[in-house]
């Protein structure tokens, strides 16, 4: 199973009670798709920055979930059936706890000094060979 975002905007013609249950439809559709749902953020009206089927606001919503790939293609077919939902996208997210992990060993206090101390050596190697240079030259 891949993580994946959902963000879509929900028509501001519906009330914001049947917005909320629209959301739970959605929620339910992944539990049908035998995926598992993530963090689900509370929906929020937006005035957008240009309109959408003639609309100027709409529900903004956003669902992490986890499902098989496979699966991904009849959830947007029946993203796309709901007429309520003016837009969506559907994008591939690395879990957040992953990538907390890897930034903590990507700047571990060891690779820091370590790479301090190759940068040193480096530096230590180009004088050497400026100085050979200048005795191949005869400078």
């Amino acid at each position: 199973m891949r993580y994946y975002e959902l963000t879509y905007l929900i028509s501001s013609n519906l009330p914001e009670k049947e917005a909320k249950v629209l959301q739970e439809k959605i929620s339910a559709l992944i539990l049908e798709s035998q995926g598992a749902l993530g963090e689900t953020k509370e929906l929020v009206k937006k005035k957008l920055e240009y309109p959408i089927r003639k609309q100027g606001a709409a529900y903004l919503a956003i669902l992490n979930f986890h499902l098989n790939p496979e699966m991904v293609e009849n959830l947007e077919k029946k993203l796309k059936s709901e007429n309520q939902i003016l837009n969506f996208i559907i994008l591939i997210k690395k879990p957040e706890k992953i990538t907390e992990i890897s930034k903590k060993i990507s700047v571990s206090p060891i690779s820091q000094e370590s790479f301090k101390s190759s940068e040193k050596s480096k530096k230590v190697e180009l004088k050497e060979i400026e100085k050979k240079l200048e005795e191949i030259l005869g400078e």
